[in-house]
């Protein structure tokens, strides 16, 4: 009888090991699930485009996009300080550009160049999408400077004008920019081209925006 209920007292121990050992590696897993998640809105957060593809949760790396009236998506991974900047102000931003339909992470960058791009807002030089994501819209707020904002631009207020004067060239009249210098960057400006100055090519994907906004400069 004794002997019976040492070996059942070891059965229970035993037991008692196996179900806490299967606990804490659940909790161990779970942990390193939610680790995991957190880093990869993390890495969302981070300037500038990383891989934006085809799908909506690559485009926004983590992070929640909210879609406008006009069809233009933006997300803020950093909000600004300071004041607004307004219609007749010039506006200084670092960008990356990439396509939702694209095979290539990202089209061109100013990051790292020390040139962003710099334009008198409102001049009609520059694509509707990036000014109406830097001076706001009735639901769409204002960016400040230093912050740091995703867009997803329809072709209705991008590069869709291109296709009818073709103008695309960085700096020749007519144009909309920013489009990457063809003498320093010919690859980016062909990637560019291919996707949003082709006339071979009528339709024109979503644009992927990373915008950051200098104050003056």
């Amino acid at each position: 009888m004794c002997r019976l209920l040492l070996t059942v007292f070891i059965a229970a121990l035993q037991l008692s090991a196996v179900l806490g050992f299967s606990s804490k590696h659940v909790e161990r897993r779970s942990f390193l699930q939610k680790s995991t998640s957190s880093a990869a809105v993390l890495v969302g957060s981070t300037f500038l485009i990383s891989s934006p593809q085809k799908s909506n949760a690559a485009q926004s790396n983590g992070i929640k996009l909210t879609t406008s009236e006009s069809g233009l998506k933006y997300a803020d991974p950093k909000v600004g300080t300071g004041q607004p900047l307004q219609i007749g102000q010039y506006a200084s931003i670092d960008y990356s550009l990439a396509s939702v339909n694209g095979r290539f992470p990202t089209i061109y960058s100013t990051k790292d160049k020390g040139a962003p791009y710099r334009w008198k807002l409102g001049d009609g030089t520059t694509i509707q999408g990036i000014e109406m994501a830097i001076l706001g819209t009735d639901d769409i707020p204002a960016m400040l400077p230093g912050g740091i904002r995703r867009v997803i631009i329809p072709a209705s207020l991008g590069y869709e004008k291109l296709m009818t004067n073709a103008k695309c060239i960085d700096g020749e009249e007519g144009s909309i920019g920013p489009i990457p210098p063809k003498a320093e960057e010919f690859e980016g400006y062909q990637r560019w081209y291919s996707f949003y100055c082709n006339p071979r090519i009528p339709y024109q994907p979503d644009l992927v925006v990373d915008i950051k906004l200098y104050g003056k400069r």
